[in-house]
C-alpha cells in the first residue's frame, strides 16, 4: 500500500497502534502507551521552548529505501517546513528525529530507524528509554546531549514530574 492509502483506509481509523509500513508495503503496528503519549507531550513542551524557530510535531511519517517510519516526536527548522510543507509523508527527514522505546522495539530495530533517519538527512537522533532517560546521536557517534538543542534535559521522566518549569 502506498502511505496515503494506508491513512485514507478505515481499517485504520481510531486504532491504538503506530503504523508503518516496511519496504514491501506492508503494513506495520505496535501497540502504544500513556507513558509513550506522555513522553511525546513532554518532549514536545520542551522542543517548542527550546528551539523556537522551528515546530515539534508527533507522529511524524518520513518515507525511506525501508518504508514508511513513523518517528514518535520530530523537530523541523522553519526552513524544514518551507522545503516541505505538510507532505505526507515527508520526503526528507527533519533536523532532530526522536524514537521513545516501547517494550517491543530491539536495539537492531532502532539501529536501523537511526540509519534510515540520517540517510534521509537528519541532523540529530534521540532515544528516550521507557525511565525517561535520553540518549543522543549525531551521524558519526554518541552525544553527551544534543549540539542543536545543548539545554535540552538528560531525563523526562514522568515519576519524578520533570516538567519546564
Amino acid at each position: 500500500m502506498h502511505w496515503q492509502e494506508v491513512c485514507e483506509h478505515p481499517l485504520f481509523q481510531d486504532i491504538p497502534f503506530k503504523v508503518e509500513t516496511n519496504r514491501w508495503g506492508q503494513v506495520v503496528m505496535s501497540p502504544a502507551t500513556n507513558r509513550h503519549g506522555l513522553y511525546q507531550a513532554r518532549l514536545i513542551r520542551w522542543l517548542a521552548q527550546l528551539l523556537p524557530d522551528g515546530e515539534p510535531l508527533a507522529e511524524c511519517s518520513i518515507q525511506t529505501p525501508d518504508g514508511v517510519k513513523v518517528a514518535d516526536v520530530v523537530w523541523g527548522s522553519s526552513a524544514f517546513f518551507i522545503r516541505n510543507g505538510l507532505a505526507n509523508p515527508y520526503l526528507e527527514a527533519p533536523e532532530i528525529v526522536i524514537e521513545i522505546l516501547s517494550p517491543s522495539n530491539t536495539s537492531g530495530e532502532m539501529n536501523e530507524k537511526k540509519r534510515l533517519y540520517f540517510a534521509g538527512g537528519a541532523q540529530e537522533f534521540w532515544l528516550c528509554a521507557a525511565n525517561g532517560q535520553l540518549r543522543f546521536f549525531s551521524q558519526d557517534d554518541e552525544l553527551v546531549c544534543s549540539q542543536l538543542a545543548p539545554e535540552f534535559p538528560q531525563s523526562i521522566n514522568a515519576s519524578t514530574g520533570s516538567s519546564l518549569m
